[in-house]
């Protein structure tokens, strides 16, 4: 379980541990992953023999299960925007992160095709980056007085981020302010160790190699309305790209069903 997580509550560090599961992300069975998460996705929260998935379900259970201190304002309205806030954040944003990995490590796309996905990815975290503003507002954090849900949830989307927003700008300032967290650093700690373990990828999800990555319903929009249609039609063909659980029987363009 990822510091950022469990951020804003007064827990122990011990009360959570950190694990990693082998051949995250390739699709690969995963018997221990499975019987915590059928999608085998992450994160995946553990609490005693309890088990959590997807990161709002996550952030919504650590509210209701540590009400003493709460992540979320109390007021109606400003939960609204705070959740809206974490749904772009999860979704929108997440895709354009996840899509510059698939054509910069992965290589998935090339030269016209490539310039144009990168030149989209930019144009459309400026857009993103430029409401994120007028949703932080003048308060100091996304939560408003007081670091919580909203920061939880755009810190490593923002970090993950290639294109940053200007210096001193509102998102920069509220950016410099987080990054001083002891949670924050360790998170973004992390992410920079795991980023090297990524690169090192590289041809891991090749054709022929057996792992493929998972195109979850708005990383396969940005790509379709992106232009980068060609990229998911090669990745079927060559079974490198797989959809969501459970699997459909048109799994690396056979009738077949996946056994995975």
């Amino acid at each position: 379980m990822p510091p950022m997580y469990i951020a804003a509550l007064p827990l122990k560090p011990d009360i959570f541990g950190f694990a990693t599961h082998q051949a995250l992300g390739s699709g690969a069975a995963n018997p221990s992953l499975s019987a915590q998460n059928p999608r085998l996705e992450v994160p995946t929260l553990v609490d005693g023999d309890f088990a959590v998935f997807d990161s709002t379900i996550i952030l919504q259970y650590l509210e209701d299960a540590y009400p003493e201190s709460p992540l979320l304002s109390k007021d109606a309205k400003e939960k609204v925007r705070v959740r809206h806030v974490e749904e772009i954040c999860d979704t929108t944003y997440e895709a354009i992160n996840w899509a510059y990995g698939e054509v910069n490590v992965f290589g998935r796309a090339e030269d016209e095709e490539k310039e144009k996905l990168l030149a989209e990815m930019k144009r459309q975290t400026i857009e993103i980056q430029t409401w994120l503003e007028t949703q932080l507002g003048d308060r100091p954090y996304f939560n408003g007085e007081t670091f919580g849900y909203g920061d939880i949830c755009v810190a490593p989307i923002y970090n993950r981020s290639v294109h940053k927003a200007p210096a001193d700008s509102k998102l920069d300032v509220w950016y410099q302010r987080v990054k001083q967290r002891e949670s924050v650093k360790t998170t973004f700690g992390e992410f920079e160790e795991g980023l090297k373990a990524f690169k090192a990828m590289g041809g891991a999800f090749a054709k022929g190699k057996g792992m493929r990555r998972e195109y979850r319903d708005y990383r396969l929009e940005f790509m379709i309305k992106s232009g980068g249609l060609g990229v998911v039609e090669k990745g079927i063909r060559e079974g490198t790209v797989r959809f969501g659980w459970p699997e459909g029987a048109a799994r690396m363009g056979t009738s077949e069903p996946s056994k995975i």
